[in-house]
């Protein structure tokens, strides 16, 4: 069983800043600055874009859309197409250090699926590993609930020496998701079931997110030994200058004259 350090913090944290601090925990952590790292946070309300939605024509509408919604515009540390964040909802971040991290690039996934559905039929939630057709951000390791309805999408950013895994489970607010996403994947031209968008909530309505944080971290232990940990001041230093990186453009233009 190996160790891997927990970084857990249930109060919101500023939706730039909070993919500012998992980019900088993997950076450190493929440095060797740190160990292997388990971070669980409660994010502010995002809509985080994926590479592809940013070289889209319709990005910029998207970002305006998302904003008007009342959600910052973010891009993501890793994964696909765009996902939302909001504070019944929790991101989760492992960050490993690896010298050859795209050797067992498929076994991470595998392993974070698997461990996320474990942590879900805790919770007497009927989970499952794959994609339920229709998806938002559609990927073959999401956890589902009943084969119908998306509980946790999961994303891995690769890079020299290290890799970080991890993504966003679903406690409640559905359809909060729903609302936002209908107009940001219209401007991006993706089709979508909005019924397929569930919440732990919505399959034992007495689930609290505090309780599922507890799934989760049960789950981790099965497999590692847990150490808690706090945030250290070099990692959230460098996060900080990282975080302006992770702010969506207001327009095209606006890229256009960053790059």
């Amino acid at each position: 069983m190996g160790a891997l350090r927990l970084i857990s913090d249930a109060a919101p944290v500023e939706p730039t800043l909070d993919a500012a601090i998992s980019r900088a925990l993997m950076l450190r952590v493929a440095a060797g600055e740190l160990p292997d790292t388990l971070r669980i946070s409660r994010p502010g309300p995002s809509v985080a874009f994926g590479r592809r939605d940013q070289i889209g024509p319709g990005y910029a509408d998207a970002v305006a859309a998302a904003r008007t919604g009342g959600f910052e515009a973010t891009e993501r540390l890793a994964g696909g197409r765009a996902a939302v964040f909001h504070q019944d909802t929790i991101h989760f971040s492992h960050s490993i250090h690896e010298p050859d991290p795209r050797k067992h690039v498929t076994q991470r996934f595998d392993e974070t699926a698997a461990l996320i559905a474990e942590a879900c039929r805790q919770l007497g939630v009927a989970a499952h590993v794959g994609e339920v057709e229709g998806e938002y951000c559609p990927g073959a390791h999401s956890v589902n609930a009943r084969h119908q309805a998306k509980l946790m999408g999961v994303g891995q950013r690769v890079i020299q020496n290290g890799a970080s895994i991890g993504g966003v489970l679903v406690v409640d607010g559905a359809d909060r998701i729903r609302a936002i996403l209908g107009p940001v994947y219209a401007a991006l031209d993706l089709s979508w079931r909005p019924d397929t968008t569930g919440s732990l909530v919505d399959e034992v309505s007495s689930i609290t997110w505090d309780q599922a944080v507890d799934a989760v971290v049960t789950a981790y232990r099965s497999r590692y030994e847990l150490e808690p940990a706090l945030l250290d001041e070099d990692a959230l230093a460098l996060a900080r200058t990282l975080q302006p990186e992770h702010l969506s453009p207001a327009t095209a233009d606006a890229r256009a004259a960053d790059s």
